[in-house]
């Protein structure tokens, strides 16, 4: 259990942290590390990222937070989220993500900084975070749905699901859970057979010419969730989600 690096030419990046995959901050610093060593690595030429149990993300582990005096928890999950969005966004090679079950909250800043997305046909995806007092990853969700989209579920906390984002053409593909990491690989096998050095060149020039600078827009996002934090918010709302569990 934990996070776990599998190399080879299609490198695996699997998530397991029962009951949920909600990460601890530590985890979320784990998930940073696996994938950066498997792009740093010269024989990698893609990168999976899954996930077994109920779900691919759940999130931060709010309980975690709520159990810790003082604020080194929140700074620690926040620090966390924003090193593992990193990874996979400045990882040299392609990361594919293959989604099934809940993608919520930082699950949805994984995905969103992925370079493809594949998911189950039980897969959905949302942002509680006003839920929970708190804001972030809406700089990730504007890359897989419309803007008004993307604020309406901010705004309400409505999820949507795989058949959504593949007919926004987030997602490439739906297919039966049982089906989904070999979809996958058989993507990421198209992409192995490729000139790796043009690869990576690929990946670099992609990065280069986005729009907004995702790792800044997200860090302006963290911003409000200090405030909200220092305002009382973050704790009552926090407090409520662990007392309803």
């Amino acid at each position: 259990m934990g996070i776990t690096l599998r190399d080879g030419p299609i490198a695996e990046v699997v998530v397991d942290v029962p009951p949920v995959n909600a990460l601890p901050a530590r985890a979320w610093h784990e998930l940073a590390g696996a994938v950066t060593a498997a792009g740093q690595d010269e024989e990698t030429r893609v990168v999976v990222l899954r996930a077994e149990g109920r779900g691919f993300n759940a999130g931060v582990d709010i309980k975690e937070m709520q159990a810790t005096e003082g604020h080194t928890a929140l700074i620690n999950a926040n620090r966390g989220c924003f090193a593992a969005f990193a990874a996979v966004y400045d990882c040299p090679v392609p990361v594919i993500v293959a989604v099934h079950g809940h993608c919520v909250g930082g699950g949805v800043g994984l995905v969103g900084n992925a370079d493809i997305v594949l998911a189950s046909e039980d897969a959905y995806f949302g942002l509680p975070e006003v839920d929970r007092g708190a804001l972030g990853a809406a700089t990730h969700l504007s890359r897989l749905v419309p803007q008004h989209l993307m604020r309406a579920m901010v705004y309400t906390c409505r999820n949507v699901t795989a058949a959504e984002l593949h007919a926004f053409g987030s997602v490439l593909e739906v297919v039966p859970r049982d089906k989904l990491r070999d979809a996958a690989l058989e993507v990421a096998g198209q992409i192995a057979d490729k000139d790796p050095y043009v690869i990576r060149c690929a990946k670099e020039s992609l990065n280069g010419i986005d729009p907004v600078d995702v790792k800044r827009s997200y860090r302006f996002e963290q911003g409000f969730t200090f405030e909200l934090n220092l305002m009382g918010a973050g704790d009552r709302h926090r407090d409520r989600f662990v007392e309803g569990s």
